[in-house]
């Protein structure tokens, strides 16, 4: 046996070093939880998918971007915007939460995440520190970007989508044609 040990001390070294890195390193990387959430969404799983996402943070910075999008050049309409903003983040975020749950409880198409696209996003994630993004182009042209950040317990969740208002404005038409539908 230990003929065996010396003979191949760099092989196992390295089987050991991988070992480590997978059990240590892996389950606490920006990486696993996108993983983790993937899980989750087609497990139809919607309380432990939206453990991967801090709505209050999304919500929060998608208002601040629509706000600058608006062009609220003046200082008394930023203002007030941002106010706004502070005033309603909780109850929309608690309403973006809820609709994520019975989204992905019910496997809706609109939340689903292709395999293909969940290792572009691995493969493409940008890390340093506490934060990680990754941005890719989905099969309908949209550009995506979306940044993680590491909690105080630890884990990582979804803190910001970047141009969240073209998925707002995607939400919008299926919700209206919903309506319309008998």
């Amino acid at each position: 046996m230990l003929r065996f040990v010396l003979r191949h001390f760099t092989a196992l070294l390295i089987v050991a070093a991988l070992a480590f890195w997978a059990f240590f390193y892996i389950p606490r990387s920006p990486s696993w939880a996108v993983f983790r959430a993937k899980q989750a969404i087609d497990a139809r799983d919607g309380e432990r998918a939206a453990e991967y996402i801090d709505f209050e943070s999304v919500v929060k910075h998608a208002a601040y971007e629509m706000i600058q999008k608006k062009g609220a050049t003046d200082p008394l309409s930023a203002m007030v915007g941002q106010a706004a903003v502070n005033f309603f983040v909780k109850p929309m975020a608690q309403i973006a939460k809820a609709w994520a749950i019975r989204e992905v409880n019910t496997g809706a198409k609109e939340v689903q995440m292709p395999g293909v696209a969940v290792a572009g996003s691995i493969v493409l994630q940008h890390r340093s520190g506490d934060t990680a993004y990754t941005n890719f182009t989905d099969h309908k042209g949209q550009v995506w970007e979306i940044h993680l950040a590491r909690q105080a317990d630890g884990d990582w969740r979804v803190v910001e989508v970047k141009n969240i208002d073209q998925l707002l404005e995607k939400l919008k038409r299926e919700e209206q044609k919903q309506f319309r539908t008998p």
